[in-house]
């Protein structure tokens, strides 16, 4: 599915996903490095993370430790309605 904005994707139930993943070093493997990667998901499956993560395993040499996320949804459907009128004040 291709969305053209951020909001867009908000409004189909999209959020803002951010997983602290930790791994060792390919040549000192007791050595622990972190890395934060941030993208906009769907809960509770979190395809988008799990495709990074599965290309993280294909093509990277640093061997995954852990994986510690959290998501929240920015535009929930009662945050979001139609305005019908405009008042205004001087």
């Amino acid at each position: 599915m291709q969305f053209h904005s951020d909001l867009e994707r908000q409004l189909k139930g999209y959020g803002l996903t951010t997983a602290h993943i930790l791994y060792r070093l390919p040549d000192f493997e007791s050595v622990l490095q972190t890395y934060v990667w941030q993208d906009y998901d769907l809960a509770p499956d979190f395809p988008e993370m799990h495709k990074f993560l599965d290309f993280w395993q294909c093509n990277l040499d640093g061997p995954l430790h852990s994986v510690r996320y959290s998501h929240q949804r920015l535009i929930g459907p009662n945050e979001w309605r139609r305005v019908i009128g405009e008042l205004r004040l001087h």
